[in-house]
């Protein structure tokens, strides 16, 4: 049993990981910007049938200062640090996303040093590894790759990768501080827990809702949440992980016409709204081939096996019907 602080444990991914902590009997503590969510989140561990949800405490703190993070990670051995800026469209200053992002991670890295916690696992993104053009496209992208930020990528994009170029450095300069472990996962599916969505929801919510007379010629690597929850308790203990980052994704190449047949296909009536389309599509709106994407290494590292597309998708779906 290891005494966890989670970031961000409100959201999404975070809340998948509570729920794992919490099922392998973990001390867990996690933070919120407000304690008035605390029985919020409380409720949703208890509706998600997380084990015993009313062990979980709560700190208050905002990536955005520096109030509350001793207290938050005191007494801890590894901080899970999930929470992140992700808004639903391009910000007017892209300083808005890359300033709580980079600085936000930063803060959490000097608390977690000044406490004395042995490890730090950093939830990344694919955006900070495959948004950089490869020569070849038909060459997978692995954790060695890097997006550049002075491409031509948006907000979002950039603070992810300039977040995570900023928690290696901090740790390159500071080599009594945590051990550092990286996920970095693709689109993230799967059922939601609470009323948080992160966009890659949104998609199939638009899809079931009918927003759209044809789903998009886009598509993308998908990952089940609670297949990236389980990397990031894997990632906690073994002791190979440190200083590695790991891709998390499921299938690549995923057109959204293959996710709204198999909407369609599985949740019958629940996905009326569905448009048709090509579900074999496997190429972007440009044309070009879809992006291939490595698992290996969190395969071979973790003994980490991601659940089929379709249990992703059809639990997704059920989720929000």
């Amino acid at each position: 049993m290891s005494r966890v602080l989670v970031t961000g444990g409100s959201g999404f991914l975070g809340g998948h990981i509570l729920v794992r902590l919490l099922a392998d009997d973990h001390d867990v503590r996690t933070t919120v910007r407000s304690l008035a969510r605390r029985g919020e989140v409380q409720a949703v561990l208890a509706a998600a049938g997380a084990r015993e949800p009313d062990r979980v405490t709560f700190a208050m703190a905002d990536l955005t200062g520096d109030a509350g993070w001793a207290d938050a990670v005191a007494d801890r051995d590894v901080v899970v640090h999930v929470a992140s800026p992700f808004p639903p469209g391009e910000p007017e200053h892209e300083a808005e996303l890359i300033v709580p992002a980079r600085e936000g991670t930063l803060r959490v890295l000097r608390a977690a040093a000044a406490a004395g916690v042995a490890r730090v696992v950093l939830t990344s993104s694919f955006a900070a590894v495959g948004y950089t053009p490869k020569p070849d496209p038909g060459e997978p992208y692995t954790e060695e790759d890097w997006t550049d930020p002075a491409g031509d990528v948006g907000a979002y994009v950039k603070s992810k990768t300039l977040a995570e170029r900023a928690a290696w450095d901090w740790v390159a300069g500071n080599p009594t501080g945590p051990e550092l472990t990286v996920i970095n996962p693709t689109g993230v599916f799967g059922p939601v827990l609470g009323s948080d969505r992160s966009s890659s929801i949104a998609l199939v919510e638009a899809l079931l809702a009918g927003a759209t007379p044809a789903p998009p010629a886009t598509s993308f690597g998908v990952v089940d949440v609670r297949d990236v929850a389980e990397l990031h308790v894997r990632a906690m203990s073994a002791p190979h992980a440190a200083g590695e980052r790991y891709l998390a994704v499921g299938h690549d190449g995923i057109s959204l016409g293959r996710i709204a047949r198999i909407l369609r296909n599985g949740l019958g009536e629940d996905a009326a709204r569905v448009p048709w389309a090509d579900a074999d599509e496997a190429t972007t709106s440009s044309g070009k081939p879809a992006k291939r994407i490595s698992n290996a290494k969190a395969r071979a590292t973790f003994d980490w096996s991601p659940r089929p597309l379709d249990e992703t998708i059809l639990d997704t779906g059920r989720s929000l019907t």
